[in-house]
């Protein structure tokens, strides 16, 4: 199976020994041709991995720290191919990853993101509320990760209404007007997490907005709302409660490898797609531990060919979780993120954004 057959192929469709069989064989290939054209990953590979040829497991992949994107510059294609670059969020004062793109891999991501959520949304493209500003898009010269994260899932819907002004306050009439229109049939709202509780759901727990037949997706800055001991079952609680929201999804991913998100499904795991996967690794050996153990996420794609992000180690906790396909729907791995590593810089999309007005 190629990468062409993984992506046409339904997502999390692949049993996960066969699913590994296919990724290893696209990821040591990765690996070799980022080598060749990125000498800085090369000499990387070179210095903690001496005489490294090929993995024989997934376990085996070699990673880089995800923190080297916030230091280095890594590009496998000349200046004159470069599409596009993506910086991560960060806040004054910090460093921000930068990742470069060219045409293919943007091709890549955007196709494998609509994949995935072709599997939650059906082919149809829906009305779209975005829990956030229109002037965030505006600059289309600064293409943060919040930005590229809001016009990549704007993709999926139609009648986009932007909820929020200018100064972040809820356009309450703009919205009641939008589900007069389109509320009586399914519509998918997007925002990043703490946005949505803190601008959502705060202004609307008191009011009579009927939101029963929206699909929620969100991600990012679960840390402002774990400081405020909101969990993921009571932020859906919450708004069930508030608005007869049931459709909630949360999912993981990060600049540094655009396109591979970890959906969650219906039990509240998160789920890898065809052509991606997740390691969960010891912090003081490396070597992978076993399911229900905490340990370092890596990351793993096929689809990065500008740059070498196919193989991550992110700072991020995460525990491998039982899965039952039979009750799932999804084959493959699930598994949590359970926190930060200590001291990892604050990095969630919405966890930048300042919210002292």
């Amino acid at each position: 199976m190629n990468f062409d057959e993984l992506l046409a192929a339904p997502q999390y469709s692949l049993p996960q020994p066969e699913k590994e069989g296919v990724l290893l064989g696209l990821l040591n290939d990765l690996t070799s041709y980022h080598r060749e054209h990125c000498p800085e990953y090369d000499r990387l590979i070179d210095v903690l991995r001496p005489g490294y040829e090929r993995a024989n497991t997934m376990a085996e992949l070699p990673f880089i720290p995800v923190g080297l994107f916030k230091s280095h510059l890594l590009s496998s294609v000349p200046k004159e191919k470069r599409f596009k670059t993506l910086t991560s969020s960060g806040t004054t004062g910090q460093q921000v990853s930068q990742i470069v793109l060219d045409q293919e891999t943007a091709r890549r991501q955007t196709t494998a993101l609509s994949r995935i959520m072709t599997h939650v949304l059906g082919p149809e493209r829906l009305p779209m509320i975005m829990l956030e500003s229109g002037a965030l898009i505006k600059d289309r010269t600064r293409f943060s990760a919040r930005a590229a994260g809001v016009l990549g899932m704007a993709n999926f819907g139609r009648s986009h209404f932007y909820a929020l002004d200018d100064n972040m306050q809820l356009d309450e009439a703009g919205l009641q007007q939008f589900l007069e229109k389109h509320g009586s049939q399914p519509f998918l709202m997007f925002g990043f997490t703490f946005m949505v509780w803190q601008y959502l759901y705060q202004r609307i727990k008191n009011r009579h907005f009927d939101l029963s037949n929206g699909v929620l997706i969100h991600s990012g800055g679960w840390k402002k709302l774990q400081d405020q001991a909101v969990s993921n079952e009571e932020f859906k609680q919450r708004l069930l409660e508030a608005s007869g929201l049931r459709r909630i999804y949360n999912f993981y991913g990060m600049v540094e490898q655009v396109g591979s998100i970890y959906l969650e499904g219906e039990d509240g795991y998160l789920y890898p797609p065809n052509f991606s996967d997740v390691i969960i690794r010891d912090v003081n050996t490396w070597g992978e531990v076993a399911p229900g153990k905490p340990g370092l996420i890596q990351v793993v794609s096929v689809l990065p060919l500008s740059y070498p992000g196919h193989s991550i180690l992110t700072e991020d906790i995460g525990v491998q979780q039982e899965n039952d396909p039979s009750r799932s729907g999804r084959q493959g791995k699930a598994f949590t993120v359970t926190g930060r590593v200590p001291k990892a810089e604050l990095r969630g999309c919405s966890d930048t954004h300042e919210v002292a007005r």
